[in-house]
C-alpha cells in the first residue's frame, strides 16, 4: 500500500472571468495575463468570446475558457468549496492592499460601464475594490487582482 509520506502546502486554485464584455480585446487580454499569472481557466457570462490579436502567447492552447449564457447557469457550474469573489467599486468591498485571498476562488469582473449588477454583488462571498474612484479597464484590472494574488500567496 502507498502511502504519502509528506503533504505539501500549495495555494489551491483560482479562475477570472467577466460578465457582460463589451470588447472582445479585453478577454484577449486577461487570458494572456490568466496564462502568465497562474489562473486555472477564465469565462465569460453573457457575450462570448470572439478570437482578437491581443493574446500573444496563445494563453487558448493552454488554459480552459468557458463561456455561460447567464450567471445562474455560471454559478450551477462553480468548482466544489470554491468562494465567488467580485470585484467591484461597493462599499461594502474589501480594499485589495489588506485582501487575504483565498485558496480556492473564482473572481467576477462586470464591464467598465456598468460594473456588476447589485444582485450579484449580493451573491458574492467577498467583495474587493482597487484603489481610485473610477474603474479601470477590465483586463487590466483583473491583471491586478491576479498579481496581488500570486505576491501574498507565495
Amino acid at each position: 500500500m502507498a502511502r504519502i509520506k509528506k503533504i505539501e502546502k500549495d495555494n489551491g486554485f483560482f479562475g477570472i472571468g467577466i460578465l457582460n464584455n463589451t470588447d472582445a480585446v479585453n478577454i484577449g487580454t486577461l487570458w494572456r495575463s490568466a496564462y502568465i499569472m497562474g489562473a486555472s481557466f477564465i469565462f465569460t457570462i453573457d457575450k462570448k468570446y470572439q478570437q482578437t490579436g491581443t493574446d500573444v502567447t496563445s494563453a487558448w492552447s493552454k488554459i480552459p475558457l468557458y463561456h455561460y449564457k447567464t450567471f445562474e447557469e455560471f454559478k450551477e457550474h462553480l468548482p466544489y468549496s470554491t468562494k465567488l469573489i467580485g470585484v467591484e467599486l461597493d462599499e461594502r468591498a474589501h480594499d485589495i492592499v489588506d485582501y487575504q485571498h483565498v485558496d480556492r476562488a473564482v473572481y467576477v469582473l462586470g464591464n467598465e460601464r456598468s460594473g456588476l449588477p447589485k444582485r450579484i454583488v449580493d451573491e458574492c462571498h467577498d467583495l474587493i475594490k482597487l484603489p481610485g474612484e473610477f474603474s479601470l479597464n477590465v483586463s487590466v484590472a483583473g491583471s491586478i487582482v491576479m498579481y496581488d494574488r500570486i505576491s501574498k500567496l507565495k
